[in-house]
């Protein structure tokens, strides 16, 4: 892919020193020693606490697993000590039973404990796009108001 389309001459592309072309996607991705790529999150999901990464899709696919839980989204919030911590908004599947602390639980044993989020958030909704993603930016948005148990 060498530009955008109709991008009047703008490149995205950004070359390194032997001239080869990387598009930058905002995803955050690893590479293995047989050449597969696996993205593991878009970096402006990415979560920053304590000067540690927690992946929000890691985080959203624990809660997804959880049979009450229909949609799930982890973003970051403020946090005065650790900079940000997770938190995960959930819609539960209709008719469908489940609370804070059940929830939290459910992630022990599966993250590390630091990873788990410091609250849950259950909404009717969560904010999506004509591509079918979850829309984090208006989801952070509608929650700006929002502050993290005990602060």
């Amino acid at each position: 892919m060498a530009d955008y389309d109709k991008s009047e001459g703008a490149s995205p592309l950004i070359a390194d020193a032997q001239g080869r072309g990387w598009f930058p996607t905002g995803d955050v991705a690893t590479i293995d020693a047989d050449g597969y790529m696996q993205i593991t999150d878009r970096s402006k999901d990415v979560i920053k606490s304590g000067g540690e990464w927690i992946s929000s899709i890691d985080i959203e696919n624990i809660a997804m697993a959880h049979p009450a839980v229909a949609m799930a989204a982890c973003i970051g919030m403020p946090h005065p000590k650790w900079d940000e911590r997770p938190i995960i908004a959930v819609v539960k599947k209709p008719g469908a039973e489940l609370g804070r602390e059940e929830l939290l639980a459910f992630y022990e044993g599966k993250t590390a404990k630091w990873q788990i989020p410091d609250d849950v958030v259950f909404v009717d909704a969560i904010p999506i796009g004509a591509t079918g993603k979850m829309l984090k930016a208006r989801l952070r948005e509608q929650l700006k108001d929002y502050r993290l148990p005990g602060l």
